[in-house]
């Protein structure tokens, strides 16, 4: 049996020892091959809420949720989340799932089948999410490390800056919030798609780019290209622009500290950071708000392809 063969077929042994190791799962909402339309993210948008169109190819963004149980029908694992809010996946939601264990990693296509209460917090039950076991998996190659043959993950761009005084993000952040919700609104007219630059920047050092690998409860994953310059010491306070396109009509601003970095076998940087809202604890409502938004949007889509 050729060698690859004989991983891809060994991928339950594997998913099995991910779970015994208390380890996790990468999902991302399956969107299909066509590109998505705006839906309504949420009651107070309108159906002719203006939108960029520098990114055509709307984005994935990937969770990483950990593993609670497994039998032969199902997969369960924690329901995902942003910044304390938990993300609602209704029932019926078709995911696209990733597994990785070192330099393998293999991707498949299930549905959420139902909740699961996996405990309590302050008496409240805590949902995780019912998976049905894939039937057919694929083993990826490295060169294509987030693509499968009947489906392909678009990474966030984020664009980044090293962060010099973290007192000076409050002004762009709220000039930021102020955009966003003009657009949403219809009452700030869509920008010029080839003007891509903040309109407010904190005090911050030479810009990289990056694009965004996972996301969790209080930070994510970020992927830096070889040829970009990261800076001194990592840089270790980011602010970051993320771009999800046309969903959220400009890029979300926020603070990160780097917790941690390493360099993958291509001389790529893996930046682990932690999203930092302490000199302005109300942006974390409105990114996590947003982040619902593009959620909700993507489900809604997925509905009516398929009914459609």
């Amino acid at each position: 049996m050729p060698a690859n063969r004989s991983r891809t077929d060994r991928w339950r042994e594997s998913l099995d020892q991910v779970y015994e190791r208390n380890g996790g799962l990468e999902i991302s909402i399956d969107r299909g091959e066509a590109l998505c339309e705006l839906a309504n993210p949420s009651p107070h948008l309108s159906a002719t809420t203006p939108r960029l169109e520098r990114n055509a190819q709307p984005s994935d963004l990937i969770w990483r949720v950990r593993i609670l149980g497994l039998n032969d029908d199902e997969i369960v694992v924690e329901q995902p989340g942003a910044l304390g809010q938990s993300i609602c996946l209704d029932v019926g939601t078709k995911l696209i799932v990733g597994l990785t264990i070192g330099q393998n990693r293999w991707m498949f296509k299930t549905d959420v089948v139902g909740l699961a209460q996996i405990g309590q917090s302050h008496g409240r039950p805590i949902a995780g999410l019912r998976l049905a076991m894939p039937v057919h998996v694929e083993r990826c190659q490295r060169r294509n490390f987030y693509r499968m043959s009947t489906a392909q993950l678009h990474l966030p761009e984020v664009q980044c800056w090293s962060l010099l005084d973290l007192t000076s993000v409050v002004a762009a952040e709220v000039a930021n919030r102020a955009l966003i919700t003009g657009l949403l609104s219809g009452a700030i007219k869509p920008l010029n798609s080839n003007s891509d630059e903040p309109l407010v920047l904190p005090d911050v050092g030479p810009p990289f780019k990056a694009h965004m690998v996972n996301i969790g409860g209080g930070g994510a994953g970020l992927l830096v290209d070889r040829g970009e310059t990261i800076g001194p010491d990592k840089s270790r306070a980011l602010w970051l622009r993320l771009d999800l396109r046309p969903h959220i009509p400009a890029p979300i601003a926020m603070t990160a500290k780097v917790a941690h970095t390493h360099m993958d076998s291509g001389q790529n940087v893996y930046l682990g950071v932690a999203f930092d809202f302490s000199f302005h604890a109300a942006h974390r409502d409105f990114v996590a708000g947003r982040i619902c938004d593009y959620v909700l949007a993507n489900q809604r889509e997925q509905v009516r392809r398929i009914a459609g």
